[in-house]
């Protein structure tokens, strides 16, 4: 059977009464999380041009924004998309390399929003939406991810997904949605070359084309039909090497949004178990970093390609560094939003341990790679002694939890800007998701969003 039949079937089979209750719990927690990086994200200069952008353009005020007011569903799957990727605190899923959240989550919200639709709805299509872009991932994952952003691409199928169950698309019309949907996915990785605001363009993106691709499906606009195993589909023309069998092994067996990982450092998740490792030794007391004569990170090779930045010049190169990172979690003893600024970015501490950083591939963590995001750090004292620690599994993967305390811990922090009281009432909301019967219940507890933009 070809692929996008069986998917669309998955999709349409799915319901609420079908998600096991921790699937319902894990998902809310994942709705939460995306908004803590969403509200934090929103007065980002970057979000605040896009934000520009579409309030200049216009719009049906159909869903809200989180910069501020409402417009039609494709801008805020758009906007709203963009501004939760852009502080580097947003979920991800080890074996497809997917940050699911910003794409499945701000066009599924704007949808429900729109048709007016329940919690449990919302619920179930983020289940959905990441389990579709999940398994896309997983086929085509570690290939795909060296030239194309795999949350941009991977996540426009499953922003598609969580906006088909939404509006309630049929099969044969979910079929031409993930069509449209797979002709639409990109986003190039070129961006980390000089640090280009173009990131997040990709989540806004990936979001805005899942809306579109649903309701042109709607209407009757047909898409190629055999999208991703075609002989010029998204798996030949995107990957070198790619496992059909990934998209279809147990699906509707299982839910892979519990194998989701979430972040406590605010930068990219291919430094985090530097970090970490980092973060143990001031802890531990283990370690003065006048002594420190060099450090030697070994990792796996994608961490290195994305990573391996000697120079960053800005605060958002500085998060895609892993020698910056790793200097800063030792010196600092840790790495949250407000550790990365200008004055860490230049600090002369900072730049003189990040020259004593050196980052190299060893084969056996390479090896384990994406199933285990390991690093091994080497810590080498100006007395000759070697201070040694491995992790396999960076805080926050589920071998290696955060729990439930902590991400409404995390919420609160990142959405500082709105008031105390409107923090621990939203929450409390997005956790007792399955009791709304509108979405817009949900945004009625925020008074103050406008102040967010």
């Amino acid at each position: 059977m070809e692929l996008s039949p069986m998917i669309a079937r998955y999709i349409t089979m799915t319901n609420y009464e079908d998600l096991p209750d921790e699937v319902i719990s894990f998902t809310k927690l994942c709705i939460l999380d995306y908004f803590g990086s969403a509200f934090a994200g929103a007065k980002k200069e970057p979000i605040q041009m896009i934000d520009e952008l579409v309030k200049e353009m216009g719009g049906e005020e159909q869903a809200t924004l989180v910069t501020g007011g409402k417009s039609s569903v494709m801008n805020a799957a758009f906007v709203n998309g963009a501004a939760s990727h852009i502080v580097e605190l947003d979920d991800i899923h080890k074996a497809s390399i997917i940050h699911a959240a910003t794409v499945v989550v701000p066009a599924a919200l704007a949808m429900a929003e729109w048709k007016a639709l329940s919690g449990k709805d919302l619920i179930t299509a983020v289940a959905i939406g990441y389990e579709v872009c999940y398994r896309i991932g997983e086929a085509v994952t570690p290939s795909h991810y060296y030239y194309w952003h795999n949350t941009a691409t991977c996540g426009t199928f499953g922003a598609t997904a969580a906006s088909a169950k939404l509006l309630g698309l049929n099969e044969e019309e979910i079929i031409h949605a993930l069509g449209n949907a797979g002709t639409q996915a990109a986003g190039l990785w070129e961006f980390i070359e000089d640090g280009a605001m173009t990131k997040q363009l990709h989540p806004g993106k990936a979001a805005m084309n899942g809306v579109i691709s649903t309701i042109l499906a709607k209407k009757g606009f047909t898409g190629a039909r055999k999208i991703l195993e075609g002989n010029r589909g998204f798996f030949k023309a995107m990957s070198e090497k790619y496992d059909e069998n990934k998209v279809i092994n147990r699906l509707g067996e299982e839910f892979k949004i519990v194998e989701n990982s979430f972040k406590i450092h605010a930068s990219c998740r291919h430094t985090h178990h530097a970090m970490d490792l980092m973060i143990e030794l001031v802890k531990e007391k283990q370690i003065n970093v006048a002594d420190v004569d060099n450090i030697i990170v070994r990792t796996y090779q994608v961490a290195i390609n994305i990573t391996d930045n000697v120079d960053p010049t800005t605060q958002y190169a500085s998060k895609f560094s892993l020698q910056f990172c790793t200097a800063l979690a030792l010196l600092k003893g840790q790495g949250g939003l407000d550790d990365f600024n200008d004055a860490t970015l230049w600090d002369e501490e900072i730049r003189s341990l990040m020259e004593r950083v050196k980052v190299v591939v060893d084969p056996e963590i390479d090896a384990a790679y994406p199933e285990k995001w390991g690093a091994k750090v080497d810590v080498h004292l100006k007395n000759g002694s070697i201070i040694t620690k491995q992790t396999d599994f960076p805080k926050g993967d589920p071998e290696n939890p955060v729990t439930s305390d902590e991400l409404i811990d995390k919420f609160m922090k990142l959405a500082k800007d709105l008031p105390i009281e409107q923090r621990k009432i939203f929450a409390s909301r997005v956790l007792a998701l399955e009791t709304l019967d509108t979405i817009s219940e949900l945004f009625e507890s925020v008074k103050t969003i406008d102040s967010l933009g």
